[in-house]
């Protein structure tokens, strides 16, 4: 009966999500082109499925993923495996990242761009090639900035003096890189933190800054996905450099 409770508050909240979208959607659709809503049945179902797609991903996230990410974290702790937790970081980040949709498309998009302003040759493998180049530097990027933010975690280095060398080293490459790769690069930041990788690298750090002596979990804990962010930014710029 209790869960019952969860899982209907869960959908309310849920709902109470998504009115501010549904608002803005009405508004514009009734209000300023003042035309009816199409397809109103259709609209309702999908709104339904959405109410439960976010409720039931809030229970996973919270039964699933936050929950084995805080304990792999704190057994590597205890254990004092190093080398195994910064080989658990850096899959974890690669693994996430090469499989997000988001960053599929992108890569795409980016391959028959560059292959209609004959930067590559406009042929199915040059363009293929392309994308998995950029979706693989993205993807070791993200690996890389794991393991950097766990081994921030583990040394207590000051986040501010970490992330403000990244974007100096952003800004720097940004003069280097061929102008149509810079776009791609910044974009690039965004589109890896991915539903999935958020939650069990967020877990990560904060089950790693709970265990480890000396560590505040909400100082220490929290900074991963901003590394994550970071050096994809710096990696498809030096991809983009080394392609042209």
């Amino acid at each position: 009966m209790q869960g019952l409770k969860s899982l209907l508050g869960a959908m309310i909240n849920s709902f109470k999500d998504l009115m501010p979208i549904v608002l803005v959607v009405l508004f514009f659709q009734l209000v300023v082109l003042q035309e009816p809503l199409p397809n109103v049945l259709s609209i309702l179902f999908g709104l339904l499925l959405v109410v439960l797609g976010l409720t039931f991903f809030g229970f996973g996230l919270e039964m699933g993923l936050f929950p084995i990410g805080e304990t792999m974290a704190q057994s590597f702790a205890r254990k004092g495996s190093v080398f195994w937790l910064m080989v658990f970081s850096f899959c974890l980040g690669f693994g996430t990242t090469i499989a997000e949709p988001a960053l599929t498309a992108v890569s795409a998009e980016a391959a028959e761009v560059a292959a209609e302003g004959g930067i590559i040759p406009m042929t199915e493998d040059s363009m293929q090639s392309y994308a998995d180049g950029l979706r693989l530097s993205v993807a070791i990027s993200v690996g890389l900035a794991i393991v950097l933010g766990v081994l921030r975690i583990l040394k207590g280095w000051p986040i501010h003096v970490l992330i403000i060398g990244g974007y100096v080293g952003v800004v720097v490459l940004t003069w280097f890189a061929p102008e149509y790769i810079i776009g791609v690069a910044y974009d690039s930041g965004g589109v890896t933190t991915s539903t999935i990788t958020v939650p069990l690298v967020t877990a990560l750090g904060v089950g790693l800054a709970s265990t480890i002596k000396g560590r505040n979990p909400m100082l220490d804990g929290f900074g991963l996905i901003a590394f994550a962010s970071l050096l994809p930014m710096m990696f498809v710029m030096v991809y983009g450099m080394v392609m042209v």
